[in-house]
């Protein structure tokens, strides 16, 4: 079974498809974990598929909401899918001053 930390395991981008095969792998595993699709949408992004990215970026964000407020997940994930959520859906409400960017934005 993979594990949890083994989407980005040795990416190279020249075989980003492998990469994205292997964390799809991750992700039928850990189906309930938000962590795998985190970095799946890593993948996609870098691959250009930003759709594909911002699927998986909603998707990671609802399993944060939904796990039990008995566990607490590590801060700085729960930070990174926050900020990928905000800004697939920036990227999806109607468009105003042209690209939005999170580094600039204080939060």
């Amino acid at each position: 079974m993979p594990g949890l930390g083994d989407c980005l395991r040795q990416v190279e981008i020249k075989r980003l498809k492998k990469a994205l095969n292997r964390c799809d792998g991750v992700v039928e595993a850990h189906p309930q974990q938000p962590q795998p699709r985190n970095e799946r949408a890593l993948l996609h992004s870098l691959a250009g598929d930003n759709q594909a990215a911002c699927r998986d970026s909603l998707a990671a964000e609802q399993l944060l909401k939904q796990r039990p407020k008995t566990t607490s997940p590590d801060p700085l994930l729960v930070e990174e899918i926050q900020l990928r959520a905000k800004s697939c859906r920036s990227l999806t409400s109607a468009p105003e001053a042209g690209a939005p960017s999170p580094a600039g934005s204080a939060g």
